[in-house]
């Protein structure tokens, strides 16, 4: 679940809604609190900015020897986030921002990144973002019961961001096996609410492919699906894809479903479509579940 664009997008939202910042030392006189936020923000934008860049680099880089090379970089960024949160300890951005630097891999301090992101929950219990880098921190441990609580606080709190629908999805299909034996949740209302979740992200971002995607194979995955309706989700989506590749691979799932509703000229005149090399393998599990042709021909 590592989506930074989205992310650092989202954080500049919470710049613009910290809390009061402490009072200065009792000998000096404290300025405007206006004044001072302003302040707080405007170097917390500048943090971000430097944090932004650092990771992208290190995304790019091709080796680790060159990741390494920024190392000394990466630590002076954390310096200045040690000091930003003990010149403005109650603003929860500062601890947002550097809980999502201190989780990346690169760095790799993920439960000191979880613990900045309880003090950030705690100062504004009000923020998305903080709501649901908890919950995934909470699934990477292996405690999604907890962690549905946070993804569903986070869709509360900002319904249409559709990377908190997918990621209550994801969570809800990978620990399907949990959820029903905590005992909250039956197979029927797990299928659902997963599939909705994903759903949802689909229809929010369009343009998002694996969403789009993410919620069609979600037909699979639940105990009784709509096959009419999982049909209509790909042929919908065939139309959308560049052709060659990618229209064929939606073909295959097209295919597939008509296999399940017994439709088998279809399935089989949709096969024939499928000449993409890379997709062979696929096309002859599917083609091995048609019957042979001769005899499903009458009078044969």
């Amino acid at each position: 679940m590592k989506h930074l664009p989205v992310l650092l997008l989202l954080l500049g939202l919470l710049l613009g809604r910290t809390s009061s910042l402490h009072a200065a030392e009792p000998q000096k006189t404290p300025p405007p609190l206006a004044a001072t936020e302003s302040k707080a923000q405007t170097e917390l934008k500048a943090l971000v900015a430097r944090q932004k860049e650092l990771l992208a680099q290190a995304d790019q880089a091709a080796d680790a020897a060159r990741v390494e090379a920024l190392r000394p970089r990466f630590q002076k960024l954390v310096n200045d986030y040690e000091q930003y949160l003990a010149d403005y300890p109650a603003v929860a951005a500062g601890y947002a921002s550097y809980a999502l630097l201190l989780g990346k891999p690169v760095l790799g301090e993920r439960r000191r990144a979880a613990a900045l992101l309880v003090k950030a929950n705690e100062l504004d219990p009000d923020q998305p973002l903080v709501k649901n880098q908890l919950g995934n921190w909470l699934a990477e441990e292996n405690r999604p019961l907890e962690a549905v609580n946070y993804y569903l606080a986070a869709i509360r709190l900002e319904p249409q961001e559709p990377l908190y629908h997918y990621q209550l999805g994801t969570l809800l299909a990978a620990a399907r096996d949990d959820f029903l034996k905590g005992g909250e949740w039956t197979r029927s209302t797990l299928d659902q609410a997963m599939q909705e979740a994903f759903r949802q992200a689909a229809a929010l971002a369009p343009e998002r492919m694996e969403f789009t995607y993410r919620y069609g194979e979600s037909f699979y995955d639940v105990e009784k699906p709509d096959w009419n309706a999982a049909l209509e989700h790909w042929r919908a989506l065939e139309a959308r894809v560049k052709p060659g590749a990618e229209r064929q691979t939606v073909r295959l799932h097209e295919a597939n479903i008509l296999l399940k509703q017994g439709k088998i000229p279809e399935a089989r005149a949709l096969l024939a479509t499928v000449d993409d090399t890379a997709l062979q393998k696929q096309k002859e599990k599917l083609t091995a579940q048609l019957p042979d042709e001769a005899a499903a021909t009458p009078g044969k």
